[in-house]
């Protein structure tokens, strides 16, 4: 007759080893622990013959692996001998404990620290402890136990939902991409045929109303300029104003400026990779307004490293309020944010007519795509300098009576205006 589970569950201990068979080959055997706290032991078998010789396979101890599941093995190991394959070599202990062993190489976690410890060769030591640390702080726990190949679309959205839930939408978003990098290499090492990140798009994620800051437009520029000439506070924070516009970088970008990075002789600016936001080292191409700033900055801080050091130590940068609060001061509170000079800048040079991808690439914007992303870090540099001086000479324009740059624009109440 064939084995059930109450059975199997009130099978007691004898002097001696039993069994209880399930037919086809199938039986669990029963005996005692020897020790003061005598208790039952019970293990699963499977008789069979192979290559002419009677064998017997372990299969896993009750119910550690329950009847279903040794039903199923003893099916397995039909399947197996019909092909000429001996069970042992896929069911036996050995082979259980290599798939364990393979599946604990196969994690989400394990994975995404092979990958980790691949690519943090490329990135600034702080931008690869925020990345392993956001992984074990909101993929791991949930996905990092799963073997790769299980994990779904569903099980990727459900750690995204719970970044979204506290808010930290910036956090879900680049968890999200790191994810999705972590699936693309195991899809390169043969683990797993599809990204289930990819699946998760624009449309599946929480997005928070843009709020975009103040920024000049063309038509300010001119009192903007004659008003920073007239500046009568610091010098330096008026200098810092000054080359922000020209470079249009980001403040936090300027504000750690140190002598070191730049290259007068040939005009150029090379931003080290840990000071960008992006991860990537940047090149700003200097206009000749550039370099007559950088001018006068070298007569003030020249003997420092820093280019633009704090009034109380010359061992940090400028506040990052230091340049705001004189714009405030020259009546452009709500008006103006230094961070909007990068807006007034690719607004004007997309109207005239210059290469959108060489000005994405000069204000140092992310490109998603990572085959644009590689030719973009190559490419457009002499547009990009041809740029850079165009905007300085624009700029010039503007701020004097002579050499002016005529331009034509229309607003939204059809008045076409000239400056």
């Amino acid at each position: 007759m064939p084995l059930t589970d109450s059975k199997i569950k009130h099978a007691k201990h004898r002097d001696k080893v039993y069994k209880l068979s399930d037919g086809g080959g199938l039986y669990i055997q029963i005996q005692a622990l020897k020790g003061e706290h005598r208790k039952t032991s019970k293990h699963w078998r499977l008789a069979y013959r192979y290559a002419r010789r009677q064998r017997t396979l372990a299969l896993g101890e009750y119910p550690l692996i329950t009847l279903v599941e040794a039903r199923e093995k003893r099916e397995q190991a039909k399947k197996l001998l019909e092909q000429g394959i001996d069970p042992a070599l896929r069911l036996g202990k050995k082979a259980r404990l290599e798939q364990e062993t393979s599946k604990s190489e196969n994690t989400f976690e394990a994975i995404a620290r092979k990958w980790y410890n691949q690519e943090r060769g490329a990135w600034s030591e702080g931008h690869a402890t925020r990345v392993i640390n956001s992984l074990e702080r909101e993929a791991f726990p949930d996905l990092g136990p799963l073997p790769i190949h299980e994990i779904t679309t569903a099980n990727v959205l459900a750690i995204i939902r719970k970044i979204e839930a506290r808010d930290t939408l910036e956090v879900s978003s680049r968890v999200l991409q790191r994810c999705r990098s972590v699936f693309a290499y195991a899809i390169d090492e043969e683990k797993i045929e599809n990204n289930p990140a990819v699946g998760i798009g624009p449309k599946q994620l929480k997005k928070r109303k843009v709020q975009h800051r103040p920024a000049l437009n063309r038509a300010d520029l001119p009192e903007f300029l004659a008003k920073l000439e007239k500046y009568d506070g610091h010098l330096i924070t008026k200098l810092a104003l000054k080359l922000v516009l020209l470079t249009f970088v980001r403040i936090s970008e300027l504000r750690g400026a140190l002598w070191n990075e730049f290259d007068t002789d040939n005009a150029i600016w090379r931003i080290p990779a840990e000071r960008m936001k992006m991860g990537a080292a940047h090149i700003v191409p200097l206009s000749r307004q550039s370099l007559a700033v950088l001018g006068e900055l070298r007569q003030l801080t020249g003997t420092r490293d820093l280019i633009f050091p704090g009034e109380r130590t010359w061992k940090k940068p400028i506040s990052e309020n230091t340049m705001l609060y004189a714009l405030y001061r020259m009546g452009y509170h709500k008006r103006a944010t230094v961070h909007g000079f990068r807006a007034t800048a690719s607004t004007t040079l997309n109207e005239n007519g210059f290469n959108s991808d060489a000005i994405e690439r000069q204000l140092a914007h992310e490109e998603r795509n990572k085959i644009r992303a590689a030719y973009n870090r190559a490419e457009y540099l002499e547009e990009r300098k041809e740029i850079m001086q165009w905007w300085g000479d624009f700029l010039d324009g503007l701020a004097t009576s002579s050499n002016v740059v005529s331009i034509n624009s229309t607003n939204e109440r059809g008045e076409t205006w000239t400056i």
